[in-house]
């Protein structure tokens, strides 16, 4: 059974010939503890990497290529913006809307 001792930065264990004590400096705690934060936030950005990767397609989407044209929903009708207007133009609003 070990036992440490954060304030003194001291490890104690039994041996066979008494305890054993393991011992370290501040400035050495520090540096283990800084690459120990490294290590972390690596292992986090690289299970984020996975993550996203998953996510990204395998080829870029082609800018050129039409995906289809834009079908209204269902339950929508057009209704004309100015009806004194010689242009024309239409608005469709959704009719499963309530009345609030």
């Amino acid at each position: 059974m070990a036992v440490p001792n954060y304030t003194y930065l001291k490890l104690k264990i039994p041996g066979p010939d008494g305890v054993i004590t393991v011992g370290t400096s501040f400035q050495h705690a520090y540096e283990c503890e800084v690459k120990c934060c490294g290590h972390a936030v690596e292992i986090v950005a690289s299970g984020e990497l996975a993550a996203i990767k998953k996510e990204v397609p395998k080829e870029a989407p082609n800018a050129k290529k039409s995906t289809g044209s834009f079908k209204p929903a269902e339950g929508s009708k057009e209704v004309l913006i100015d009806p004194n207007s010689p242009y024309g133009k239409v608005v469709r609003i959704g009719t499963t809307l309530s009345s609030k």
